[in-house]
């Protein structure tokens, strides 16, 4: 693999944890935050869907990720 594929390998793969991060941060703080401040539960079901949206499209990235390493290794 060249030096620029790595880095924008390494690049999508410090996103994808990134999201990854603040996805979790953030639905922890809205399940808490969510009884607290007496929202209905329609809210939480809205934060859940955000979170599994931002984890699906991690899981898109990381798939990317993946091809490109096995077709960066085919093309050695």
């Amino acid at each position: 693999m060249s030096v620029e594929t790595d880095k924008a390998i390494a690049r999508k793969g410090q996103s994808v944890a990134l999201v990854i991060a603040v996805t979790m941060v953030l639905w922890i703080v809205a399940q808490w935050a969510g009884p607290a401040l007496g929202l209905p539960g329609r809210y939480a079901l809205l934060f859940d869907f955000a979170a599994l949206a931002a984890l699906f499209w991690a899981l898109v990235v990381i798939y990317q990720i993946w091809q490109a390493r096995r077709a960066a290794k085919a093309s050695e």
